[in-house]
């Protein structure tokens, strides 16, 4: 298995809108490899912190870098739509501050049979969770045209979601589409070859799709946020990173409707995005996007 290597986005973005309490209560809904915790507790060497992550792979990574701070860190494997839930096993009220990185780590897209890339031939998985009994293969071979339609659309932003699902449901009748290689092809046949010269790989947008469908990630974002407000103590700050355009529209929307509901304040009039250099070091950062919230 390859190993597990994550290149932390906009840390010190994230560091300036986190709170600077020297003693508070943080917790990373989605610690991945642990580099945002690690810049928090070096910055803050009394600080206490809670790390979440439903990966498995993700948490024993984040366990391993944030193994110098033991005894001001502990770790949870659940979604972050249990953060409530979280801080009760803790035997805590409330944080200072709470940080979601959303989307899918490079781990996650570098381990080939996690079946996330669509540049290398591995099983169609797609699972955070691995515990999660819905996998791109299910999905893929067992729901119907339209079904499969209404997600590339809604999940995908993809223009030719109704060609791709129609291949899609064609191939399966030969043959089960067991894997990424089966589907980048079946895409790369349904989307004509002039619309295949730009906008980059074909089965980007298939890939996206699939992955949010698998993992239902919008709804759990709009859970998780919800339950990332109720769990701040006042004055604390909720931290967001997207990474396309469906997340940040939820973060921005529910943002602006907890402070018209005098929840709160949004610190962001506008999103906080990779700087050249940045990008320029880490690609994945180029489509990110961070938003803050002040309870």
């Amino acid at each position: 298995m390859v190993a597990f290597t994550h290149v932390s986005v906009l840390p010190d973005a994230v560091m300036s809108y986190w709170p600077a309490d020297p003693a508070g209560w943080y917790l990373d809904a989605t610690v991945g490899g642990g580099g945002h915790s690690r810049l928090l507790l070096d910055r803050l060497p009394q600080a206490n912190l809670i790390a979440v992550d439903q990966d498995p792979a993700a948490l024993a990574e984040a366990r391993r870098v944030l193994s110098p701070f033991d005894g001001r860190v502990s770790f949870y494997a659940q979604n972050f739509r249990d953060l409530p839930n979280v801080l009760a096993q803790q035997g805590i009220d409330g944080v200072d501050g709470v940080l979601f990185d959303l989307g899918v780590s490079s781990p996650q897209f570098d381990v080939p049979e996690r079946g996330f890339s669509y540049h290398v031939d591995a099983p169609l998985d797609m699972r955070m969770d691995p515990e999660n009994p819905v996998t791109a293969f299910r999905l893929v071979n067992m729901k119907s045209r339209q079904e499969i339609t209404a997600a590339l659309r809604d999940y995908g932003e993809e223009r030719w979601a109704s060609r791709i699902a129609q291949f899609i449901v064609e191939a399966r009748t030969l043959e089960p589409i067991r894997t990424t290689g089966q589907l980048v092809e079946v895409v790369k046949a349904a989307i004509p070859a002039s619309a295949r010269r730009t906008g980059g790989h074909p089965a980007r947008r298939t890939f996206q799709a699939l992955r949010i469908w698998v993992n239902d990630e919008l709804e759990a974002l709009k859970d998780g946020l919800e339950a990332g407000l109720g769990v701040l103590n006042p004055n604390g700050h909720l931290v967001v990173i997207s990474f396309h355009s469906l997340e940040d529209r939820i973060v921005k929307h529910q943002f602006r409707e907890w402070q018209q509901n005098a929840m709160g304040k949004v610190l962001t009039t506008h999103p906080v995005v990779p700087d050249e250099t940045e990008t320029e070091v880490n690609s994945r950062a180029r489509s990110a996007k961070l938003r803050a919230f002040q309870r």
